[in-house]
């Protein structure tokens, strides 16, 4: 007979709470992270109305705004991107100290290839330019990944030696590739892989689209994940809980995109998009001080406010959600995932049953790279410029994100969801204290305060299971 409940015996003694996180199967670490989020968001957003009284935000100040929660989710891709192939080096017990550095270098190499290689030889804006640089500085990373597995796997070096050398070694490298001076500016076209003007995000329509179809897709799993649990006879969950999961899933999703929308590019950024573009700027009247304006009834406005362009999802955040999408899939439905946790879990046993612990070290440490690739070109095209300090301290970043995230350094406990999240925790804590001017010195400080938090938060929660 079929188990349609899901309990035990110890779920009668149960409070109110614990059932309810029961039958929803919520991850209380997750779900006091994003309780620990929203708090972060509202003392953001009511400390910064206190220094700037009605700035806009939800509770009065400047933090809950569309405008700075479209800039946070721009921020945090680059950081996002590098968590997710972190969370699988950490899960099979390893560390890879030198992301940060490999992003200088990767940024560097890809910028130089741009503008004194292929800028000279194809012309500046030949469509092969973006699409040669991308392909470039994915592949350097996977080269540079792979090199660091090889030595990790068969050289038997400690990832943390072998990858605290590539730290300090790919620093010098990216100075010597560039000479010490600032590459740029990189190529139009991938440039909007940045982030960088109207044209880089997909606009209010598309983002509207896009939120309608995660909603079908979030209700499409959970039917799917419900018909797969019957024909196993495994638990279900209730039919409320069901509901209550794609209600609030296809809320969020909504929300977000209604968010995205909300923020318009400013006045002189649509301008310059639209000289760049062709787009005719209303007509309007030179003023005593030379500038163009517009009447609007009895109100002169300025003639720029007669241009709007709403942002929506930009690039960046799209191909951070694409590589969370992707590697959530390898780490829970192929065999290579299933191999990286079961190693992590258990070396020894994992090799007793075949699994070429090895190799599969190398492929980790290459994908990572592959990320870093990714994360290079998000970086140095938000930037349009690609520096050698574009990646300082990015490897503690990632690392703090994903244990944040509730990837146990103990290796074989992680999730890709978790580790997006805790990099949006990282971000978010930085954006706030910047928005409150407060010294950098304490935001690292703070920083390094929640990673120990983390970690000790972590250390109880294994020991409960234990």
């Amino acid at each position: 007979m079929t188990n349609t409940t899901i309990g035990g015996p110890a779920a009668a003694n149960e409070n109110a709470v614990q059932r309810f996180i029961r039958a929803l199967e919520l991850d209380t670490r997750m779900l006091g992270m994003l309780v620990a989020l929203v708090v972060i968001w509202v003392g953001f957003d009511i400390a910064s109305g206190v220094m700037r009284p009605g700035s806009g935000g939800l509770f009065g100040g400047s933090f809950l705004t569309p405008r700075n929660l479209w800039i946070l989710l721009v921020q945090t891709t680059v950081i996002a991107v590098m968590t997710t192939g972190m969370v699988l080096v950490i899960v099979l017990r390893q560390i890879d100290l030198s992301v940060g550095s490999m992003l200088s270098v990767v940024a560097v190499a890809t910028g130089v290839l741009q503008v004194f290689e292929l800028g000279p030889m194809l012309g500046v804006g030949h469509p092969v330019i973006w699409l040669a640089a991308v392909v470039f500085a994915i592949a350097l990373g996977s080269a540079i990944g792979f090199v660091n597995g090889v030595l990790i796997a068969y050289g038997q070096i400690p990832s943390f030696i072998v990858t605290l050398g590539g730290l300090i070694a790919f620093s010098g490298t990216a100075f010597l590739i560039a000479s010490g001076v600032t590459v740029a500016p990189m190529d139009k076209t991938f440039k909007l892989f940045g982030g960088n003007g109207p044209a880089a995000s997909i606009g209010p329509i598309w983002s509207w689209v896009l939120g309608a179809a995660v909603c079908v897709m979030i209700i499409i799993m959970i039917v799917m994940s419900r018909r797969r649990r019957i024909h196993f006879k495994f638990a279900t969950k209730p039919i409320w809980a069901e509901f209550l999961t794609g209600i609030v899933g296809c809320a969020a999703v909504l929300g977000i995109t209604a968010v995205v929308n909300a923020y318009p590019y400013p006045p002189r950024v649509a301008e310059r998009f639209a000289l760049d573009n062709g787009i005719p700027i209303p007509p309007g009247v030179e003023d005593r001080a030379g500038t163009d304006i517009c009447m609007a009834g009895e109100k002169v406005v300025s003639c720029l406010d007669g241009l709007s362009f709403a942002t929506g999802y930009p690039i960046p955040v799209l191909i951070t959600l694409a590589v969370a999408v992707t590697m959530t899939f390898i780490a829970r439905r192929t065999r290579f995932g299933r191999y990286v946790f079961a190693t992590g879990g258990n070396p020894e046993a994992a090799e007793l049953a075949g699994v070429n612990t090895k190799w599969l070290t190398v492929k980790v440490f290459t994908l990572m790279g592959a990320l870093v690739g990714i994360s290079a070109i998000i970086a140095s095209a938000r930037l349009d410029a690609a520096t050698t300090a574009l990646g300082t301290l990015n490897e503690l970043y990632v690392i703090a994100a994903a244990v944040i995230g509730g990837t146990s350094l103990a290796g074989g406990i992680g999730t890709i969801y978790g580790a997006i999240a805790g990099a949006l925790l990282m971000q978010s804590l930085q954006s706030g204290m910047a928005l409150l001017n407060v010294d950098s010195a304490y935001t690292n400080i703070l920083v390094g305060g929640v990673l120990v938090l983390a970690v000790f938060v972590d250390q109880l929660y294994r020991r409960r299971v234990n």
